[in-house]
C-alpha cells in the first residue's frame, strides 16, 4: 500500500502507524493522518538546532531529557475514548520529558513537559489547532510555537487543564519556562543565524 492509497476519512491507530513503511513522514492526530513537509527549510532547521543546543546545555546533569524530531510522542486517548487505543502520534520539533518513565525504545508515551513547534510553510492552521487541542487535553504543561519568519515565540502554560497565556515574545525578551524549572532564553538566541 502507498500513502496515496490510504483512506483519509478513516480513523487510524498507533497499531496502523507501526505497519506503514511510507517514505513520507506522517503524524496521527486524533486518528487523522497529517503528512509532514518533506524537509524543513534552513531557517526552521537553524531554529531547531539552536533550541536543541540551548536546552541540551541547560539540561546537562539534570533529570530531564530533550529530544528533536523525528521522535515519536504517543499521546493517550481522549477521556471519552475508553478503547485504550492510541490515536495520536506526533513528532514535535522539540520536546522535553522530565518523567523518564514515559520513555521507551520507540519514543515517549504520554505528555512531555514542554513541547515546541517551529512553524514552517508546510504547517496548516488546522494542524496547529488540532495539535494545540491534543496537547492541552493530554496534559502538556507548556507549549511554545516559534515563528522564525515573523520572529516571535508564543508561549502557553497549562492551568487547571487549559492552556492560558498565549503570550508573544520578541527580540531580546526573555521567555521563562514554567515546566522546565530554571530554564529561560531570549527570542534572539533561539532565532540566531
Amino acid at each position: 500500500m502507498t500513502f496515496q492509497e490510504l483512506d483519509l476519512s478513516k480513523k487510524y491507530t498507533y497499531a496502523d502507524y507501526l505497519k506503514w513503511t511510507f517514505q513520507e513522514r506522517l503524524e496521527l492526530i486524533k486518528g487523522k493522518i497529517y503528512a509532514m513537509s518533506p524537509a524543513p527549510n534552513r531557517k526552521h532547521q537553524e531554529t531547531s538546532q539552536n533550541l536543541s543546543r540551548i536546552l541540551g546545555n541547560f539540561l546537562l546533569e539534570k533529570k530531564c531529557k530533550v529530544y528533536a524530531a523525528p521522535f515519536d510522542v504517543r499521546l493517550t486517548p481522549r477521556k471519552k475514548d475508553k478503547s485504550g487505543k492510541i490515536h495520536t502520534v506526533v513528532q514535535p520539533d522539540i520536546c522535553v520529558i522530565c518523567d523518564l518513565e514515559k520513555l521507551d525504545d520507540a519514543g515517549c508515551v504520554g505528555a512531555p513537559d514542554l513541547i515546541i513547534e517551529i512553524l514552517s510553510p508546510g504547517n496548516t492552521k488546522k494542524e496547529m489547532k488540532e495539535k494545540k487541542e491534543v496537547y492541552e487535553e493530554n496534559g502538556v504543561k507548556e507549549y511554545w510555537i516559534v515563528h522564525p519568519t515573523d520572529e516571535y515565540i508564543l508561549q502557553y502554560n497549562l492551568e487547571n487543564g487549559k492552556f492560558v497565556g498565549g503570550t508573544h515574545y520578541f527580540d531580546d525578551e526573555i521567555v521563562i519556562s514554567t515546566a522546565v524549572e530554571g530554564f529561560s532564553t531570549t527570542v534572539s538566541k533561539v532565532l540566531e543565524e
